[in-house]
């Protein structure tokens, strides 16, 4: 059975599409970017700064749906240019310490309202 999960907390769809989905145990977050929730618009800064928001924001829909990030069993990583691989990675690292889940890292054209990066997610219980 398929359970849509949406919270104030992270940003709204910005299309057709839902901000998470839970299927049998398992929940597939759709890609965030670094909106501010609060605000609507991307944060100020460079990738550090978007990097640490998609992180947030990933965890405000692991959180709604009681999950951690102890339960992201796989993340993929779109980036407009892989001179930002290893700054993102000292973010993103910060929230995997043990286990790291399996992951995919791809540099794109252009994402969404001009963010550095988009990170989608899926956690399993």
């Amino acid at each position: 059975m398929k359970k849509v999960i949406a919270t104030s907390h992270a940003p709204k769809a910005i299309g057709p599409y839902s901000q998470a989905i839970e299927a049998n145990g398992l929940l597939f977050i759709s890609g965030q970017i670094s909106i501010d929730p609060a605000i609507g618009t991307l944060v100020e800064g460079g990738i550090r700064e978007q990097t640490e928001q998609v992180m947030k924001n990933i965890g405000a829909l692991l959180n709604e749906a009681g999950y951690t990030f102890k339960d992201v069993v796989k993340s993929t990583c779109l980036l407009t240019t892989m001179e930002n691989f290893a700054a993102m990675n000292e973010v993103y690292g910060r929230y995997y310490q043990e286990n790291p889940p399996a992951r995919a890292a791809y540099a794109v054209v252009r994402l969404p309202m001009g963010a550095l990066i988009e990170i989608e997610t899926i956690a399993a219980k």
